[in-house]
């Protein structure tokens, strides 16, 4: 998905989480013992061809085997939805997002229910986000996506799209006229010039899905990072809970990490930044995120971070946070249960919610 086309050095260094004490990949050199006195050791697997972006999973168990199996299924889920997901690629015998686009203004679709359950799950973030996150915001979105493209292919020319470009393309951004019709298994936009982009949702909406599918199959001691949207199930074979390091959003810096955080079964961690997918225009950063208020990249921060226990739900506050206020970011948390959040400003000044650090780790 080009939406998430991240796969270079500057944006793997810029995957907001990095597992403390995870060895490249292989056996650790100590193993331990678990409640059946098998020995667990750890093990990790990198990939880059899932939502165009790196995904790193850790897990322990009592071989490389065990490990290799449960890793292809973990792949094989996440490609599954990668697939449904997908804004711009068709796949064969699948119905998909891009499938609905292409008939925007034309008749409903018929779709897995997968894709229904998530775009109801977009609507859901909509409305409880006070329109912050949008999924329905394509013909925008598309805009700045051709922008930052040209900008990227050829710096000299980069610039930024007009005003009135932008405002005529917000007249079809409305999310009432996404029609789900569970029913019939349908999708349908009734507004021929609309179009969804699930950037915002679905790479946390997949990994959430992945990880009840694991744990439903008696998997465990998993950690997934795909993108920097990070997700476990149970804990380090030794009981400990899992270590989190969020990147430091300013990547010349010495530290690389901005805080350290752990997490345990069920927990995840999601961050959304100006620091991974950006475009420069007369040495002004612009980056992915765009405030569907003034239809322009959100600038108050650097980064933010939400802990919850669900990473579909963590993907999209993080990017609502990202478009509010601070003032308005706090209260906002402050209403939700089992949330906490952490702001980062350009200076590297941090704000956090109420509990979040409860979570922090020297």
């Amino acid at each position: 998905m080009k939406h998430f086309k991240l796969i270079s050095v500057i944006i793997i260094l810029a995957l907001i989480a990095i597992i403390i004490g995870v060895q490249c990949g292989g056996r650790s050199k100590a193993g331990i013992k678990d409640d059946r006195d098998a020995v667990l050791n750890k093990y990790t697997v990198n990939f880059l061809d899932v939502f165009d972006t790196s995904t790193d999973i850790t897990g322990f168990t009592t071989s490389q085997e065990e490990f290799d199996k449960e890793a292809s299924v973990i792949k094989e889920q996440l490609t599954y939805y990668n697939n449904l997901y997908d804004i711009y690629n068709d796949y064969d015998g699948i119905n998909n997002i891009k499938t609905i686009n292409d008939n925007a203004g034309n008749e409903p679709v018929k779709v897995n229910s997968d894709i229904i359950d998530m775009l109801q799950f977009g609507k859901e973030m909509y409305t409880l986000t006070d329109g912050k996150v949008n999924i329905a915001m394509g013909s925008v979105l598309k805009i700045w996506h051709e922008y930052r493209e040209e900008g990227l292919n050829n710096p000299e020319a980069a610039s930024v799209p007009p005003l009135s470009d932008l405002q005529e393309a917000a007249k079809h951004c409305d999310i009432n006229k996404l029609i789900i019709d569970k029913e019939n298994g349908t999708v349908y936009l009734e507004d021929a010039d609309m179009s969804l982009d699930v950037g915002s949702i679905a790479k946390g909406y997949a990994v959430q899905k992945v990880l009840e599918y694991c744990k439903a199959n008696g998997m465990d001691n998993i950690l997934f990072s795909v993108g920097g949207n990070i997700a476990c199930i149970g804990n380090r074979a030794d009981g400990d809970n899992f270590k989190i390091a969020i990147q430091n959003p300013d990547l010349e810096s010495a530290n690389p990490y901005i805080e350290k955080v752990e997490i345990s079964d069920g927990q995840c961690v999601v961050s959304s930044g100006d620091y991974q997918r950006f475009y420069e225009v007369d040495g002004k950063k612009y980056c992915h995120i765009i405030n569907p208020d003034t239809l322009f990249p959100a600038e108050s921060f650097a980064g933010v971070s939400v802990i919850t226990d669900d990473s579909a739900k963590a993907d999209a506050l993080s990017t609502a946070l990202f478009n509010m206020t601070i003032e308005e970011g706090q209260a906002f948390v402050e209403k939700l249960d089992n949330v906490e959040a952490m702001w980062v400003y350009h200076d590297g000044t941090k704000e956090y919610s109420k509990n979040f650090k409860d979570s922090i780790i020297e």
